[in-house]
């Protein structure tokens, strides 16, 4: 579809249906963040509010803005939309790239309408479906070298090595692969390691974090809607943190309610598992707020009952008092529609002081949000193991000044050997790598 038909489609749907496209936030991103994050009245929509800028990409010299004292640097271009980031030992970095499946059904004028508004944005582009390994040339100067890892997967997001085996989610299961240190391409067959929910896919990411011992790997599954509207028997397994145990690939649920938890680490302090998750839409510009919080065993966080905590979302059909009632708070909101894709905790690294010992949060952005937010790294400052302060913006500029036209989003987030931090963006088909500013 071409540009102007798209937006007269779209400007015909809005107007038709409610305006609903006119609804500004009320709040400021920092309103709405911390432990105690500001909650107006939730709205309704037949069509909720969309903005998302076109596509432009990034013009040669160009890059995202750093905060002062730092400075970045592309190490990779040219990718097939990059997601996630991993290092490996010998300090390779893998880069998965990758997208939805493009299975689920458009059943809904929303859908249809979302998903023009996603492929306009540069969002909807093809995912490699492919693993390539950058390595720093000796130099260290210039991109990296690029050699493809493995091809053929299906829409992968998490990896993790473990021993000799790496293992790989793909929006259907778990793939495990062989692994020799310093090789550039494996050629061996993936085995099936464990099955993964893969029905309708509204939410195909499969993040992926093993357990410091080695023995488990734990999985966030989103869900398959926004708020169980396609019902609950396609929600089976999803909206939850899975573990797996690595001896036998049998799985468990470790942790329910949460719609979309997209990236998982282990708190350097405490040891605890942390998750960034993607919270619902439609109930207006500044609700839901995305949030990130410490995962506890057994524990139930709202989904789609209620939010941030025991808030009612009326629109589920049929309530559960008695879950609500279960529903733990998270510990930190990171703003509305922020849309957390990527998520680091770092004791230390090598950028200046007031970022060491805190979270470095990849904010992909959302279409449910007018002016735009997210669309940046954010570091959280972390104190005795839990979250203090406001998110500062770390790298931004992902967007033009007037908001209509999109350079990059960020997704996925890693620290390197020499303790930089490394960028995937999506959208501008970039890895980028951030180190303090040379005096």
């Amino acid at each position: 579809m071409n540009k102007t038909l798209y937006r007269s489609v779209l400007a015909m749907a809005c107007v038709a249906v409610l305006g609903g496209c006119d609804e500004k936030a009320s709040f400021e991103p920092a309103q709405q963040s911390g432990n105690n994050p500001t909650l107006p009245k939730a709205q309704r929509f037949l069509v909720p509010p969309m903005q998302v800028p076109d596509k432009a990409g990034w013009k040669q010299g160009q890059t995202p803005t750093v905060a002062p004292g730092l400075k970045i640097e592309g190490i990779a271009t040219g990718l097939m939309h990059p997601r996630q980031l991993y290092v490996l030992p010998n300090d390779d970095v893998l880069v998965v790239e990758s997208n939805g499946p493009g299975t689920e059904p458009v059943t809904t004028p929303k859908q249809l309408i979302a998903g023009m508004v996603k492929n306009q944005s540069g969002k909807g582009g093809k995912g490699g479906n492919r693993i390539t390994l950058l390595r720093k040339k000796s130099d260290a100067s210039g991109e990296w070298e690029k050699h493809t890892f493995i091809e053929n997967l299906n829409s992968p997001f998490g990896v993790q090595l473990i021993g000799d085996s790496l293992y790989v989610a793909n929006t259907d299961g778990i793939v495990k692969f062989p692994y020799v240190t310093g090789e550039t391409e494996i050629k061996t067959p993936g085995v099936a390691f464990a099955d993964l929910p893969n029905t309708i896919n509204h939410h195909w990411t499969k993040s992926l974090l093993a357990s410091p011992d080695g023995s488990k790997l734990y999985v966030g599954v989103g869900s398959n809607s926004n708020i169980t509207e396609n019902g609950l028997a396609v929600e089976y397994r999803r909206a939850d943190i899975l573990e797996v145990d690595v001896a036998t690939g049998g799985s468990r649920i470790y942790a329910s309610g949460l719609r979309n938890p997209t990236g998982l680490q282990w708190e350097p302090s405490t040891g605890k598992l942390w998750a960034i998750v993607n919270e619902r839409d439609e109930i207006g510009a500044d609700l839901v707020p995305d949030y990130m919080t410490s995962v506890q065993e057994g524990g139930f966080y709202g989904w789609p009952y209620s939010y941030f905590g025991q808030n009612v979302d009326s629109r589920v059909k049929a309530q559960r008092p008695d879950l609500v009632a279960k529903a733990i708070r998270p510990d930190y909101a990171i703003g509305s529609h922020v849309a957390p894709l990527g998520l680091l905790m770092s004791a230390s690294n090598a950028l200046p002081a007031k970022y060491q010992g805190g979270a470095f949060i990849g904010e992909h952005g959302s279409w449910d949000r007018s002016p735009l937010s997210g669309y940046e790294v954010v570091f959280v400052a972390f104190k005795d193991g839990t979250p203090v302060g406001k998110p500062e913006s770390v790298v931004s500029g992902f967007y033009s000044k007037d908001e209509k036209q999109l350079f990059g989003a960020p997704v996925g987030l890693v620290q390197d050997k020499e303790g930089a931090i490394l960028v995937a963006d999506d959208v501008g088909d970039t890895v980028w790598r951030v180190t303090a500013a040379t005096k």
